[in-house]
């Protein structure tokens, strides 16, 4: 799989700047802009409402020097996230999310957090994905997508030969777990108390139908919010590094880029 280009010459580095740990109301103009200077060029600005101004802000004059991942079907009510299917609120965080960001298109438009069969079906037997091949038609996306942490969803989303972009989660832990819609499950300790000896083989069906199909894979959760880095937390009782847990999901079949989230400048 190639990695994401500008005009077809600039090759995009395969490590993303992932907004949403930035603490809402920190320091994000600075981070965006030590993330800018360190070399990133592709940020997911994932559920980070409250940063996305300061976002805008920073990328201002490098915007088509950037790839940039927002998300659709997202809001911000009562000073927190939340997940919308209502084809009004869908439109209305989209354009807000244009106004924050300074720009009039987003690289790869993702459709939030499908992981339920229920919630798949709504998703794209109705209005919103329509409104989101609209956005792709006029070029104000260029690239469609979805963000699931389960890879029979995932599966059934490439499958429908509409989305370019799966936001994944893939880790060394995740991945030895079956498919589950409960988000949950990926970090409940009890479902590593059993052996565990091998990638559950839905997942690796999802990489290699991405690779197969050209279906582009951009990682989050790939240090497992930070836990695969303390031995205290992690579910192997292994300390690993962040370059570990990077190479880990660059391996597998599909990826283009891992987004790797830090709560500071410093971890960035």
């Amino acid at each position: 799989m190639e990695v994401f280009k500008l005009n077809n010459t600039q090759t995009i580095p395969a490590v993303g700047f992932g907004v949403f740990l930035i603490p809402n109301n920190g320091p994000t103009y600075e981070a965006t802009l030590a993330a800018l200077k360190a070399g990133y060029r592709h940020i997911d600005t994932a559920a980070a409402y409250m940063n996305e101004t300061d976002v805008g802000k920073a990328i201002k004059d490098k915007r088509d020097q950037l790839v940039i991942e927002g998300h659709l079907c997202t809001i911000w009510r009562n000073d927190q996230y939340l997940r919308t299917r209502k084809i009004d609120e869908v439109k209305e965080g989209f354009n807000d999310l244009l106004t924050r960001l300074q720009t009039d298109y987003i690289d790869i438009g993702m459709i939030h957090y499908i992981d339920a069969q229920s919630d798949f079906d709504e998703v794209f037997n109705g209005e919103i994905i329509k409104y989101a091949l609209s956005l792709k038609k006029q070029g104000i996306i260029k690239y469609l997508g979805i963000s699931s942490h389960n890879p029979n969803i995932a599966i059934k989303a490439v499958k429908t030969g509409l989305i370019d972009v799966i936001l994944f989660s893939i880790n060394p832990c995740y991945d030895m777990l079956p498919p589950s819609e409960d988000v949950d499950d990926l970090w409940n300790d009890e479902n590593y108390e059993k052996p565990l000896i091998n990638i559950d083989p839905v997942r690796q069906e999802l990489y290699e139908l991405c690779q197969s199909q050209e279906v582009a894979i951009t990682v989050m959760k790939a240090f497992g919010g930070g836990d695969l880095l303390d031995e205290k937390l992690s579910p192997f009782k292994v300390k690993m590094t962040p370059l570990q847990c990077i190479h880990y999901a660059l391996t597998r079949p599909g990826v283009v880029s891992v987004m790797a989230g830090s709560h500071t400048i410093a971890q960035m």
